[in-house]
């Protein structure tokens, strides 16, 4: 079960690194909204759960917490937005999907596809890249645990898969359906999780050399740093060595 995730050891890296703080609120807090629409209680509502989860780790005050679910589940017109999910492809036919939160459609689309046009990549149709991934739960845990203890909690409690990645980090990977359950069984297991959430995980990745690495990177970056958009994923696989030439 012990593996190597490149892909998510790249994302929780950028996660740890991210020091925009306010950005990070902003985008919990539309996604706290958006949840919030589908009942305002996380006991019913699990998308609104692993938004509010997300929320207590990053820090956010119980308040803001409460404030933003109560604008989601009312019906306040100003605060209306609409989920959107882009396909595309970055250099060496890297595979990209980027989920939006927005207000204004024409804003956001016009921004990603610039983001895409100015280094390298492309716009995709619906559906060109989204069949080589798969929505499924992660629960990341820092360095520091019993390997075979945390191996053996996740498959009792159900899990898919437990991947050990280079950095001594490890994650829980799950089903969509089993992801609290799981999440539960191993935190009354006695273990601690850095980050709980929804993925999109790769059926296949490409190998990047250190330039095609350094512009998907950039791709990547330029993306998160959009207003609009809430995640993106990728099917790059970049070594250790070459992230670390990468700084």
């Amino acid at each position: 079960m012990a593996g190597h995730s490149k892909w998510a050891n790249m994302k929780h890296r950028k996660a740890r690194q991210d020091a925009k703080r306010t950005k990070v609120f902003t985008k919990i807090i539309r996604e706290l909204t958006v949840a919030a629409k589908g009942g305002p209680n996380p006991a019913d509502n699990p998308r609104l759960r692993a938004a509010v989860e997300k929320a207590y780790l990053n820090n956010l005050k119980k308040d803001v917490v409460e404030r933003a679910i109560a604008r989601g589940a009312g019906t306040n017109e100003s605060d209306s937005y609409e989920e959107l999910t882009y396909e595309g492809y970055g250099v060496n036919g890297v595979a990209f999907i980027v989920e939006c939160m927005t207000d204004n459609r024409n804003r956001t689309v016009g921004d990603v596809r610039h983001a895409f046009d100015k280094r390298g990549g492309n716009l995709g149709t619906n559906g060109s890249v989204s069949y080589l991934f798969t929505r499924k739960g992660q629960i990341g845990f820092e360095s520091g645990f019993n390997e075979d203890a945390l191996i053996e909690a996740a498959l009792e409690a159900g899990a898919d898969d437990v991947v050990v990645n280079e950095d001594g980090s490890a994650d829980v990977m799950t089903t969509f359906e089993d992801f609290f359950s799981v999440k539960d069984a191993i935190t009354a297991a006695g273990f601690n999780f850095a980050a709980a959430d929804f993925v999109m995980v790769p059926s296949m990745t490409v190998s990047l050399d250190k330039e095609a690495a350094e512009k998907i990177i950039n791709l990547i970056d330029a993306l998160e740093d959009l207003d609009d958009v809430q995640n993106v994923y990728t099917n790059a696989d970049i070594s250790e060595e070459i992230m670390e030439q990468l700084g």
